[in-house]
């Protein structure tokens, strides 16, 4: 099985065309960012609103534990019964596995900036809105890149099943090769979307990592905070 596919993967003519690797990387990637973008867009806003005003945090958990229980294979399953074969029935299994650690991200990240930086905000004078993105943000940088990091790995490690309703994307070579048994294409398969996986868990580390502190312009330390504060109510 392993020198079956490392034989398809040795095969140029397995790379190019319609249904060769890099269309098929490029699909894969393609639903991946839709599903994480807009994951983000519905998650991201709440997760912030709800870790400045501290009320709802039950809903986070809440909505963060019943999503994940959703099998997603599950969960597309039956948005196809129901609205018929294409894209939007695995990009909303796909959005609804990327809200939670989104959510999780955005509301935690805010929550634990320090009390002292955002009650000294508010005594100068800075609005709720101001306070949220010029304090509260980008001292949460950290953990709400590490919420993106999270998403995106789950969603392209399960971007597979959009080849259930025959959709491209790498899950291609899996089913399409245990339809016929040819389990050297279902290895191809793995490899690829476990390789991608840990690309882009590679550079969104590094992204993590130059959002922490002493990583330059992505974080407003403290005492930066304050002197932009003093320098605002001196306006």
């Amino acid at each position: 099985m392993l020198a079956d596919a490392l034989a398809f993967l040795a095969d140029g003519s397995n790379w190019v065309g319609p249904t060769g690797i890099l269309v098929r990387l490029w699909q894969h990637l393609g639903y991946s960012a839709l599903a994480v973008l807009i994951g983000a867009v519905l998650a991201i806003p709440v997760g912030l609103l709800i870790g400045h005003t501290g009320r709802g945090e039950g809903f986070v958990v809440g909505i963060a534990n019943t999503v994940r229980a959703l099998p997603s294979l599950g969960l597309m399953t039956l948005l196809v019964l129901l609205m018929g074969t294409g894209l939007l029935p695995p990009i909303i299994a796909l959005v609804a596995l990327a809200i939670p650690p989104l959510l999780a991200g955005a509301y935690s990240g805010v929550s634990n900036v320090d009390r002292a930086t955002v009650d000294a905000a508010r005594s100068f004078g800075m609005t709720e809105n101001q306070v949220l993105m010029r304090v509260e943000v980008p001292n949460a940088a950290p953990l709400l890149v590490g919420g993106v990091r999270g998403a995106t790995l789950q969603v392209v490690s399960t971007a597979t099943i959009a080849a259930f309703v025959n959709l491209g994307g790498l899950g291609r070579y899996i089913f399409d090769g245990l339809a016929v048994r040819d389990y050297g294409r279902v290895m191809v398969g793995a490899l690829l979307v476990t390789l991608l996986a840990l690309a882009l868990d590679a550079l969104l580390a590094r992204a993590v990592r130059a959002s922490r502190p002493g990583a330059g312009l992505n974080r407003v330390r403290d005492s930066r905070v304050l002197a932009e504060i003093d320098r605002r109510a001196q306006v």
